[in-house]
């Protein structure tokens, strides 16, 4: 059942997003993903450097 869900949302794709739309959307998902991981790693750094300073 699972490999036919994925058969369909991928056939589903390729009718509805031209290469360049799916190529597109693939770089927009990184690059959130990859800003969300950044902002994330930096906020914990501020947060181990703020709470090493208070002890």
């Amino acid at each position: 059942m699972r490999k036919l869900t994925l058969y369909s949302i991928s056939l589903f794709s390729l009718l509805l997003l031209t290469s360049c739309e799916a190529v597109e959307t693939i770089f927009k998902a990184g690059m959130w993903w990859g800003i969300i991981v950044v902002v994330g790693i930096i906020a914990l750094l501020f947060w181990l450097f703020s709470r090493g300073k208070n002890s």
